[in-house]
């Protein structure tokens, strides 16, 4: 069964892709459901979790999707809380639709989320790809990932609230490898588990 946090009077589920994020301050703090990369997997997961959870009566009141960020306009080691969130490869333009919006879906093209923390806000583009170099000129949002839209789908879907924490990772210059978004993963973990922290206090717990 996925494990639930409390934090004051309510159950929060901690959503993360990826282990190398989850570093020793945010395990000390909460066990996440970790999805796996990319907007299905992070669908997939998360709805499979929250359909468990609800059959067993355990739907969480919160839903908290955290991790790192790319950003050309954000500072690098930055955490953010995040505004709204979009889907960025999601283009049907060719049927006269917006890009963004999903066709035939009562979806608005950002999908707002909470943001009830004493942290600065930014929106968010997610999508399956790594956003690099020329990519970027096709961004208008703040930050981007990889995740928090499939997030917010699934919370949507269940009626669960969710909030968006995110760390900028890269973003200035050009991605060289893997070693390029981990060198801040550590740095992060820590300023990430400041913002839990800021949630505890606002919840009381």
């Amino acid at each position: 069964m996925v494990e639930l946090t409390t934090v004051g009077s309510r159950r929060v589920l901690f959503v993360m892709a990826a282990e190398p994020e989850y570093g020793p301050h945010l395990r000390a703090r909460f066990t996440p459901l970790i999805t796996g990369i990319g907007p299905v997997e992070a669908a997939l997961h998360t709805g499979v979790a929250l359909a468990r959870l609800e059959a067993a009566g355990q739907l969480p009141d919160l839903i908290v999707c955290l991790g790192s960020a790319g950003s050309r306009r954000c500072a690098l080691g930055s955490v953010h809380q995040i505004a709204s969130v979009s889907w960025r490869d999601m283009d049907a333009s060719p049927l006269g639709i917006e890009p963004g919006v999903v066709p035939y879906l009562d979806e608005p093209k950002e999908l707002p989320l909470e943001t009830p923390l004493d942290l600065p806000v930014a929106t968010l583009s997610s999508g399956g790809d790594v956003v690099s170099g020329d990519h970027w000129d096709r961004v208008s949002a703040d930050m981007v990932d990889m995740e928090t839209y499939a997030v917010a789908r699934a919370a949507r879907t269940f009626g669960v609230p969710l909030i968006g924490l995110r760390g900028v990772s890269d973003g200035p210059g050009e991605l060289a490898g893997a070693h390029d978004w981990h060198k801040l993963l550590g740095y992060l973990d820590g300023e990430l588990a400041k913002a839990v922290d800021l949630l505890h206090e606002l919840q009381g717990g």
